[in-house]
């Protein structure tokens, strides 16, 4: 498995497998990130995924030598060069219901005439690919995805919203992705789902996963409501 080490503090090392963002880079950080987790080094605290690179954090007291980032870099390639086996689960597909209408897509008439588009194919564009979540960041559950269409691209806001209802789902330059749970946000707003894709009172509190796939599925008002979602308000 072939990557680029460098060292972000003293005590995180960051794995480049490539760079650039795509499915092939993401997949190698995943099964690092798999592999390292499974069995990790002496002094080993977490491991974060990125698109394309993957952050090991360490406790360089707890490694034990005079330097703890050569050590701990031996101790990962040592580890990824185990012919380790590993019990991955099929990536799911998952269909996300979304509201493209009213007040649940504030933004949806910007992004339209920001690309020459209609409102109608901004969202046909949106919701007619598969996306792949390459990790969750940000905030607790919320997915960055690779895959979406450049025709809809749009630039942050300039001035951020202090509060994004939970469910929304936005676009920023070239990505899409969607709030889990209300918290500030500067994505352009243009739809919003029932779903409750965070709840820390589960027993798998994020309900996706990075490797998954999902695709949008364009829901009236109506469908929105009984799905539990409520007005943006």
């Amino acid at each position: 498995m072939h990557y680029h080490t460098y060292a972000a503090g003293d005590s995180c090392i960051i794995l480049e497998f490539g760079s650039s963002i795509g499915p092939g880079s993401n997949q190698k950080v995943r099964k690092a990130a798999s592999l390292l987790s499974k069995k990790p080094f002496r002094g080993m605290i977490e491991c974060v995924p990125a698109f394309h690179t993957l952050a090991v954090h360490y406790d360089p007291y707890a490694v034990g030598t005079l330097s703890p980032f050569e050590s701990a870099s031996s101790l990962i390639a040592e580890m990824l060069a185990e012919k380790i086996q590993l019990n991955v689960q099929s990536p799911r597909l998952l269909d996300i219901p979304v509201c493209y209408e009213g007040a649940h897509a504030p933004d949806l008439a910007f992004v339209a005439r920001s690309n020459g588009l209609s409102e109608k194919e901004v969202i046909e564009i949106h919701s007619k690919r598969d996306y792949e979540i390459y990790f969750l960041g940000f905030s607790p559950g919320f997915p960055f995805l690779g895959g979406m269409d450049p025709r809809i691209a749009a630039p942050r806001k300039t001035s951020p919203r202090l509060k994004i209802p939970s469910g929304s789902v936005g676009i920023a330059g070239g990505q899409t992705g969607i709030y889990p749970s209300e918290t500030p946000g500067g994505w352009q707003i243009i739809g919003r789902t029932p779903i409750a894709l965070f709840d820390p009172n589960r027993e798998e509190p994020s309900y996706l996963k990075p490797g998954d796939r999902l695709r949008f599925i364009p829901i009236k008002e109506a469908e929105f409501q009984s799905g539990g979602g409520s007005l943006w308000e």
